[in-house]
């Protein structure tokens, strides 16, 4: 009888976690089956489309825009907001950097000794306007550098199993903007995506009209970069205001 009560014991013990995993399990299903009847069917920015199945609206940002199909699994969307997160990121640098570079570039060159990089229509160095020859190939080392340390860290982390982690959190807040609360966290990461998106299209826009037009983008816009009043007296002396 020992002997077999010891049996039931062990058997007991074995069959508990089993019993429990499959009441998370079927928790788990319920609620997932909760979020899909709550989550719209048809997608929130291309209302004639059907809303991609992976995207649940989780993440900052998800209004449903897959139109192409690129997210076929949860797994496939990480993958994909880590890759836009860090170009946002890029392209907000270079928006700010580009228009920065022809304001200042022949200045700070001039302080220094230096050649400007800027060509004679103050066009920055780039793809398709040529000039990347002027930059140093060390400049172009050190950029590759920091960008694999930073992915190679970004890789890690996204591999780490943190329960707090989230695609592009490094961790890095070093004058303590990112907010404690929740809503506060949602609105940040909300910010961060859509003017990251706007970046990428600037950046793209400022490529473009610099080959077409052959003008920089600055002084395509003067107005947007130097003193409103000296615009306007530029472009009286121009012609433009009589």
């Amino acid at each position: 009888k020992p002997a077999h009560g010891n049996v039931v014991l062990r058997m007991s013990e074995v069959m508990e976690p089993l019993v429990m995993e499959e009441a998370m399990a079927a928790e788990e299903a319920v609620m997932e089956e909760h979020v899909a009847a709550t989550l719209p069917m048809m997608s929130q920015s291309m209302p004639f489309m059907e809303r991609p199945a992976a995207l649940t609206g989780a993440l900052a940002g998800d209004v449903g825009f897959d139109p192409l199909g690129f997210a076929k699994s949860e797994e496939d969307l990480m993958n994909f907001r880590e890759a836009e997160v860090k170009h946002a990121r890029l392209a907000m640098l270079a928006a700010a950097g580009w228009p920065l570079s022809e304001v200042f570039d022949k200045k700070i060159a001039s302080a220094l000794n230096l050649a400007p990089v800027l060509d004679a229509n103050d066009r920055v160095p780039s793809l398709l306007n040529g000039g990347l020859g002027k930059i140093s190939p060390l400049y172009w080392v050190g950029c590759l550098g920091l960008a694999a340390t930073i992915d190679v860290y970004g890789i890690s982390r996204s591999k780490s199993n943190d329960p707090e982690y989230f695609p592009g959190n490094f961790g890095f807040d070093p004058l303590g903007a990112y907010p404690k609360g929740e809503s506060g966290k949602e609105w940040m990461q909300l910010a961060e995506i859509k003017n990251g998106r706007l970046a990428m299209i600037a950046v793209t826009a400022f490529a473009v009209q610099e080959a077409v037009s052959n003008v920089g983008v600055v002084d395509e816009t003067p107005f947007f970069f130097f003193p409103l009043m000296k615009t306007l007296h530029e472009y009286a002396n121009s012609g433009y205001i009589s």
